[in-house]
């Protein structure tokens, strides 16, 4: 058998494979470092700036600074709104290995409730590990006091102090004030929206209602900030910049706090709302909604229970009546209708109509419109119409002006339309128009809708602001002022008072017209036949005023009104307005009292109260003070 020769190795060939991989390999290394070297000087140089920026946003951070609240004073200078310190026990996650141990160890010490711990896994579960979460707020100074002395035994558990709105005059102020709370997700996406969302940061609440939301940007003021380094798990290692916040402006309202507790003192249990105003220009001096609740509740966090409770409530304590509630405006727009009809000739101011009692539409068989004085009012004139109420006259009135010139009238006067007033929670209430109906009702508007009108009832629905609004422009002869809460702004010793403009004024009307419905609401009060004579008997001064009762139901065509076979929520509502001094106005009350029965039994004698708590009891005030 013969074996194969093995051939023998080409070492010149694998010398010259091995030199030409070594040259590709080589040649690739070149590659690549020249590939890493041009890398290299980009970010090193070329874009040197860049990384450096991004490097910096890594270890710098900008932490914003809420700034402290404006705070809310009276005309006289008496706090309505402030920022209290409050103290706050809170855990950083990341520093608290067992938190439910440590929770159940601190309940040893402070009474923690299940609602604290449910809200404090929800807000840790929002939040980083490195950033504290509260586990209780609004702690006692024995509550703080006994954890200072414990705290040793608790890393990563500590108390924090912040400021928080108080109102320290309760229920009493809440539908002028309103309040602050947390702000939540609708907060958030309507100041994206505004694109202030970067102002709030660092601030934890907002206003929610009244004059702290409608003056929020206000009130709230301009947030800092601070440059701080931070190390790989973004906890502060030292503060590089300091921006102080600038504190929102401090708000004077033009609302006088002592009147506003006199009122509400008044008020009592009744259900209803009390708006007093300088005629002047319309600023509003008290605006009382009862029954009403304490926004303090709210501050803070109010529970289900507790918040489901006020909505449940029958007596609607969340509704500011003075300026949502609506009702029919009764009586009260008879002086407002009568300068219409005056200058519209209508009437003149000697025109004389007989009462019997009851109205007919002519040419109808319906059935007769009827007065409040079932035997009427016998011959009367404008003015008489006026002092006695007299329905069957303002009847004929409403007829004649009809409903086009009639609600273009009493637009003028503010029915129909925002008052201007600065609060957000506003109603336009009713003023009805033919068009109105037909969207409302897909109906015509008939001539028998018309006659109602006349005498504030029907289809017309005001507030209690929209008819304080129309005294003081019937006082001021046609000048329109929107009524409003703040007086000025102070910041740092600056003082900027607020800026009213007025509304287009009624213009063209006679003197005497207007002398007319004047001279009509001071017989209310003063006259031998008035509505409200007994209310203002012996009273050192003189007024007008314009006494209202409005139906709350529609009677049969032979049934009676009786208030003690009714239940309380059929009854007719109070309304009254009036002004004082009769010659030199210096104050406009007008009120609505629900269910409270007429307006010249219940709520003359109340206005008679604040006349005289203004006009007589704060002049011996002054004048003791004097002495």
């Amino acid at each position: 058998m013969r074996y194969k020769r093995s051939p023998i190795r080409d070492h010149q060939a694998e010398s010259s494979l091995f030199f030409s991989r070594a040259v590709v390999a080589f040649g690739g290394i070149v590659v690549l470092v020249g590939l890493l070297l041009v890398n290299l000087y980009t970010i090193q140089v070329k874009d040197h700036d860049d990384y450096i920026t991004r490097s910096n946003d890594n270890r710098i951070k900008v932490v914003p600074v809420a700034p402290n609240r404006g705070l809310i004073y009276d005309r006289t200078g008496k706090i309505l709104a402030e920022n209290r310190p409050v103290y706050a026990l809170e855990i950083t996650p990341e520093q608290v290995k067992d938190i439910p141990g440590t929770i159940a160890s601190l309940q040893s010490l402070i009474e923690i409730s299940d609602r604290n711990i449910a809200n404090f896994e929800r807000d840790k579960k929002r939040s980083r590990r490195f950033n504290s979460v509260a586990l209780k707020n609004q702690l006692t100074e024995e509550e703080v006091a006994v954890f200072s002395a414990n705290q040793h035994k608790f890393p990563g558990v500590e108390i924090k102090g912040y400021l928080k709105r108080y109102y320290p005059y309760g229920d009493a102020l809440t539908h002028v004030m309103g309040y602050v709370a947390k702000i939540n997700d609708k907060d958030l996406a309507r100041l994206e929206r505004e694109e202030r969302s970067s102002n709030y940061k660092a601030t934890r609440d907002i206003g929610k209602l009244g004059i702290e939301r409608y003056y929020e940007e206000t009130l709230h003021g301009t947030a800092g900030y601070q440059e701080v380094e931070v190390n790989s798990r973004g906890r502060i290692i030292r503060t590089l910049k300091y921006v102080p916040p600038e504190p929102g402006k401090d708000l004077v309202l033009n609302l006088d706090v002592d009147l506003q507790l006199y009122i509400r003192g008044i008020m009592g249990e009744r259900r209803g709302a009390v708006v007093v105003l300088d005629p002047k220009d319309s600023s509003v001096l008290a605006m009382v909604s009862s029954p009403s609740y304490d926004p303090n509740l709210f501050v803070h966090g109010i529970s289900g229970p507790a918040y489901r409770g006020l909505l449940n409530d029958k007596n609607r304590p969340l509704v500011n009546r003075a300026t949502l509630g609506i009702y029919p405006p009764a009586s009260t727009i008879k002086p407002f209708i009568a300068v219409a009809a005056l200058e519209e000739k209508v009437v003149t101011t000697k025109t004389t109509r007989n009462d019997p009692g009851y109205w007919h539409l002519p040419n109808s068989t319906s059935r007769p419109f009827r007065d409040w004085l079932a035997w009427g009012h016998g011959r009367v004139n404008i003015v008489q119409s006026i002092e006695e109420s007299v329905d069957t006259f303002f009847y004929q009135v409403a007829y004649d002006l009809g409903i086009d010139k009639l609600s273009t009238w009493m637009s003028k006067f503010g029915f129909g339309d925002y008052t201007g007033i600065d609060i957000h929670e506003e109603s336009k209430a009713n003023m009805p128009t033919r068009e109105w109906k037909m969207s409302r009702y897909r109906q015509p508007w008939y001539k028998g809708d018309t006659i109602p009108v006349g005498i504030g009832q029907g289809y017309w629905t005001a507030t209690p602001m929209q008819i304080a609004k129309a005294t003081t422009v019937l006082v001021n002869r046609g000048e329109v002022h929107p009524p409003h809460l703040l007086m000025r702004t102070e910041s740092e010793g600056v003082e900027e008072l607020a800026q009213i403009e007025p509304y287009p004024p009624i213009e063209n009307v006679d003197d005497k017209y207007w002398d007319a419905a004047l001279e009509g609401m001071r017989l209310v009060n003063h006259g031998k036949k008035g509505t409200a004579r007994r209310a203002f008997a012996k009273a050192p001064y003189m007024t007008g005023g314009k006494s209202g009762t409005a139906q709350v139901f529609g009677l049969a065509e032979d049934e009676e009104y009786n208030a003690d076979e009714l239940a309380e929520h059929l009854r007719d509502h109070a309304l009254y307005t009036g002004f004082a001094p009769f010659d030199d106005p210096k104050v406009v009350v007008s009120m609505v009292l629900e269910n409270a029965g007429g307006g010249s039994t219940n709520g003359a004698p109340i206005a008679r109260r604040i006349f005289d708590h203004m006009l007589l009891e704060k002049e011996k005030d002054g004048e003791e003070r004097v002495q």
